[in-house]
């Protein structure tokens, strides 16, 4: 994704971009922006603080999903202690759009909140029921109030690299990005705070602290589909299960037209 500021940049060609595999330049090979089919998973927090915020985007979930594209399937997922799967993925849009609002009374998932848990639950959800071609993407809509025991974001976000899934977030309530885990707050290493702002970041997606949830969840669906796809040949003799880093940046001369601008892309892959 590319931004200057807030604004999307939509401009962009294949000429426009830089990509390298472990340090060394490769030739992007195929380019989309916009084209190419989406999977998304929308993961609700149900926990009892939560239910406003999705009654919000409830109501206005028929004109977020509106930014999508015929193809585009979407699954619906819950969680507080436990996950459950609302909806399989599906490409009937306006049904998905009714379904968010009956989300929270459908389930009994437990009275407290494991954000970690439930974003690893989805990452396999997405590795096992996503279509094979297409972007993939996970958008919370959490308070990202949660402990996790024994499952630290670096765990997470191997699962989510595993699984090519970019994690988006939006975050409500008093939106707090916790300190790093230290002896004085969490002496015991096996308990972490939540931190989707961390998975985020490092798996090149997005997140925003929302006032107001409706208009939060219309932009970032918006932004998920907005994005730009790179497609280059992985080099070959790589061992299996060997995690490769790759970054993206703008050429010389796309920098001087968006000197401002803002990449966000994964940060690898691994080899299958």
């Amino acid at each position: 994704m590319a931004s200057q500021g807030q604004d999307l940049i939509n401009s962009l060609t294949k000429d426009d971009f830089a990509l390298t595999d472990e340090g060394q330049p490769q030739s992007i090979i195929s380019f989309g922006h916009g084209d190419e089919q989406l999977n998304l998973i929308l993961l609700l927090d149900i926990s009892g603080s939560m239910q406003s915020h999705i009654d919000l985007i409830a109501k206005t979930a028929r004109q977020a999903l509106g930014h999508l594209r015929p193809g585009d399937r979407v699954a619906i997922m819950v969680f507080a202690k436990t996950t459950a799967v609302h909806q399989d993925f599906s490409d009937n849009l306006a049904e998905t759009a009714r379904q968010i609002g009956s989300a929270v009374r459908d389930h009994d998932v437990g009275v407290t909140t494991q954000i970690n848990a439930a974003v690893v639950d989805a990452a396999h959800y997405m590795q096992g029921h996503a279509d094979s071609m297409g972007r993939r993407a996970i958008l919370i809509l959490t308070d990202n109030l949660s402990t996790s025991f024994q499952l630290t974001d670096g765990q997470v976000i191997r699962e989510l690299n595993k699984s090519d899934t970019v994690f988006n977030a939006i975050v409500t309530g008093r939106a707090i990005r916790p300190n790093p885990p230290g002896p004085s707050m969490f002496p015991n290493r096996d308990f972490t705070p939540a931190n989707v702002f961390h998975l985020a970041e490092e798996t090149g997606g997005e997140w925003v602290k929302a006032e107001h949830a409706d208009a939060s969840f219309n932009d970032m669906i918006q932004r998920i589909r907005s994005r730009y796809m790179l497609v280059y040949r992985a080099p070959e003799a790589v061992a299996k299960g060997t995690f490769r880093h790759i970054a993206v940046s703008l050429t010389a001369a796309a920098k001087r037209r968006y000197p401002f601008a803002e990449l966000r892309a994964r940060s690898g892959y691994y080899v299958e």
